[in-house]
């Protein structure tokens, strides 16, 4: 007898459909930016040619021990300059036609197609943006935003960040701090971490680091390092519990710093110490993650959604920023 198509199983039994949306199955956490947080290190600006800081970068030379009637040095230092960061753009599309969006409007639809596409379409744009912000910036031809590599250097004394050359001025070098091993794995990463987070504070006590940002493989060979000491308790009927610096739902944290692992994380035996004063994401006023109307094009039945970012990161300070790199 002939197979005529679907067969008739397919034919009279409706799927049951279980979820109430498609479940996503390939973004990461996007650590990064999420540690970058709606109060932490983003900032929103009105507008703007460039994104300028201005610096204070260097000592007043006049002041010094005189004689009773010794002349004073009367010579014009000069103590402030900017750093300057270009807008970047980041973008992408969304495209229904207007078969696929009528063929899922009635009661036959399982989800939300246009919720569906506009939830992927976001992710998505997050996950370009959130790679491309451990990167130098110099993917597809200069046109992606800054990225950590950049700003964050493992060789600090070379270089232009913002328009200006490490090699030339010391003070704008950020912190770098070598994680390799001496014999053993991870044996040398909890002094690394130590040293970079006192280098990029004020005297140990200010200016201290907010975030560390690292791999998942670095994260886990520090927590690796931890003596461990476990306690539960129970809290109505939530179980909570400790194991060395984690807490159970939790994360871990080193000193004042809570760290966070990221999928991106470039290169993936760093760890960047960052923090939010001298460390941020500025983008334009109504220009992050905006999704901007529709348009149906002339010659076409569909509609398009373009969503866009446009921003770039960018310090004032970089040697309140760390790395500790080549972790073994």
């Amino acid at each position: 007898m002939p197979d005529p198509n679907i067969g008739e199983l397919a034919a009279t039994v409706f799927e049951r459909v279980v979820t109430k949306k498609p479940i996503e199955q390939w973004a990461g956490s996007f650590a990064l930016f999420m540690a970058l947080g709606p109060d932490g290190m983003k900032s929103q600006e009105p507008g703007g040619r460039l994104i300028e800081a201005d610096l204070e970068y260097a000592q007043n030379s006049t002041f010094r021990s005189y004689g009773e009637l010794e002349e004073l040095d009367t010579t014009r230092v000069n103590v402030f300059d900017a750093a300057r960061y270009e807008w970047k753009i980041h973008a992408g599309t969304v495209v229904f036609s207007d078969l696929e969006k009528l063929r899922a409007a009635g009661p036959e639809a399982k989800v939300d197609l246009v919720t569906a596409k506009v939830d992927n379409a976001m992710n998505s744009h997050m996950a370009n943006l959130n790679t491309a912000g451990f990167l130098d910036g110099t993917g597809n031809g200069g046109k992606d935003i800054e990225g950590l590599t950049k700003l964050i250097s493992e060789t600090p004394s070379t270089g232009t960040v913002g328009g200006i050359n490490r090699a030339t001025f010391s003070c704008w070098r950020n912190i770098a701090v070598s994680g390799a091993k001496t014999l053993s794995a991870f044996d040398n990463i909890r002094s690394a971490f130590t040293t970079c987070n006192m280098r990029t504070s004020r005297g140990g006590t200010k200016d201290l680091c907010k975030a560390i940002v690292t791999s998942r493989t670095v994260l886990e060979g520090y927590a690796s390092t931890l003596q461990t000491y476990e306690r539960y308790a129970m809290d109505g009927k939530k179980m909570r519990g400790a194991n060395g610096a984690m807490d159970v739902g939790g994360g871990l944290m080193h000193a004042q710093a809570e760290m966070f692992y990221d999928e991106d994380c470039s290169p993936s035996d760093s760890a960047y110490f960052l923090n939010s004063e001298s460390l941020k994401f500025y983008y334009l006023k109504g220009a992050w993650m905006k999704a901007k109307p529709a348009v149906e094009p002339a010659n076409q039945l569909s509609a398009i959604v373009r969503i866009f970012t446009s921003g770039n990161f960018g310090t004032s300070q970089s040697r309140r920023l760390g790395v500790v790199f080549d972790i073994t």
